[in-house]
């Protein structure tokens, strides 16, 4: 036993769980209060580790968990909305690293996501990539930073009378009911792997302090409005850049949100801002039709690829029965989780031609051998498991078994990218 346990609980103190996470990320104190700078972060979900000694103002490590919906494979080519734990704000304090600490908080995450009536997954986006996946995270989704110049054309022949009945209008961050507005168009728009918070989360998107603020623009959101209703949004920012006495700005999007026509119609408003001469997209997911419209990836400024949402399957069995499959499959998986031991062993996966999946334990001979993150990155039909196999990721003893059960994962298109949080 430890000379020195970690004990993991609710972090009752707000003060202590921010100045935690200040001196983790080695941000700036702000004038705001405590509560002020948590919101969006419920009370009943903010974790704190414990150990004794060290400084008695900061916690040995902290963690976060944002209410949201994440939006699986559903009937046809569509999406489904389940609960998921949004894991964030963790962070070990430095004098504590190398002690287990993040291992225990992510145990103690797992335990209450087990012990969580309707809640089966959690999901993350990580700041360091080689750490989650050593916990069962697979990475699920990728997304493209996109930078366009000035004037780009986007043609969509196809679209130009459905974005023609679309208009556009400016607002700031700051503006009563813009939270409100942005969760009901999330929520009304969200496709495969789409993550949506509660008001609270875009209550914290909207948040913003003197202190980061500083010679910026405040977030500016453009509406896009379709018969006087909401069906799409950018959340963005200007920074002014001049070269040769020439505007030279960059505006920088941080979220693009709605149908094709709606994206399309904010597009073409955010290229043709005065004084910019770069737009920069994050958040675009790997089929977003974005690139078809700019005609093609050398028809942009720039692409860079990223890892987007890690997703961890906390109960297995529900977790895979709760998406729809694909095509018919009758697989046994040999599956491997050292920090969720209520999901290692073998299962059943049996999927009809309706796309309901039935998972239980068996007693037969597994066909599949891989680690709970294999799945977890094929949960949404992003993660390839031929792929897998082929790079030593994933095991058969069946022949065509591998490829039996990622037929029944895979979907029309991959999942898009998911909004920080």
């Amino acid at each position: 036993m430890s000379e020195n346990p970690i004990r993991v609980g609710r972090a009752d103190d707000a003060e202590r769980f921010l100045a935690t996470d200040r001196t983790v990320w080695f941000a700036e104190a702000f004038a705001a209060s405590a509560e002020e700078q948590l919101v969006g972060l419920p009370e009943e979900r903010r974790f704190a580790a414990e150990m004794d000694g060290g400084d008695p103002g900061t916690y040995a490590g902290v963690y976060g968990v944002y209410p949201l919906t994440l939006s699986v494979p559903g009937p046809g080519a569509g999406a489904r909305q389940l609960a998921c734990s949004g894991l964030t704000w963790v962070g070990v304090h430095p004098d504590q690293r190398r002690k287990g600490v993040l291992t225990a908080m992510l145990r103690h995450h797992f335990e209450q996501v087990h012990e969580e009536d309707g809640t089966h997954v959690s999901a993350l986006h990580a700041s360091e990539p080689a750490i989650y996946g050593r916990y069962g995270y697979g990475l699920a989704s990728l997304e493209l930073e996109v930078t366009l110049g000035r004037g780009a054309t986007l043609t969509a022949p196809h679209l130009d009378e459905a974005a023609a009945g679309i208009t556009t209008s400016l607002a700031t961050v700051s503006e009563p009911d813009v939270a409100k507005r942005l969760r009901e168009c999330h929520l009304a728009s969200a496709g495969l792997g789409s993550v949506v918070g509660q008001l609270s989360y875009y209550d914290a998107v909207c948040s913003q302090f003197p202190e980061e603020l500083r010679g910026k623009e405040p977030l500016r959101v453009l509406f896009a409005r379709r018969d006087g209703v909401d069906v799409g949004f950018a959340i963005f920012r200007r920074t002014e850049k001049w070269e040769r006495a020439r505007p030279s700005g960059e505006l920088s999007v941080w979220a693009l949100v709605g149908d094709p026509a709606a994206q399309l119609t904010l597009l073409r408003r955010l290229v043709d801002f005065d004084l910019i001469g770069t737009v920069k997209l994050g958040t675009v997911g790997v089929d977003d039709p974005l690139l078809l419209w700019a005609g093609g990836p050398r028809a942009t400024a720039d692409v860079a690829t990223y890892d987007s949402l890690w997703v961890r399957l906390v109960d297995l069995p529900e977790a895979l029965q709760a998406r729809t499959w694909s095509a018919p499959c009758d697989v046994v998986v040999e599956v491997a989780d050292a920090y969720a031991p209520w999901n290692d062993g073998r299962w059943r996966i049996r999927a009809d031609a309706a796309g309901e999946a039935a998972v239980e334990r068996t007693a037969a001979e597994s066909e599949v051998f891989l680690r709970v993150e294999a799945l977890a990155a094929a949960y949404l039909g992003g993660g390839n498991l031929m792929a897998m196999l082929r790079a030593g990721l994933v095991a058969e003893q069946r022949t065509g078994a591998v490829a039996e059960l990622w037929h029944g994962m895979r979907t029309p298109v991959p999942p898009t990218a998911a909004v920080g949080f």
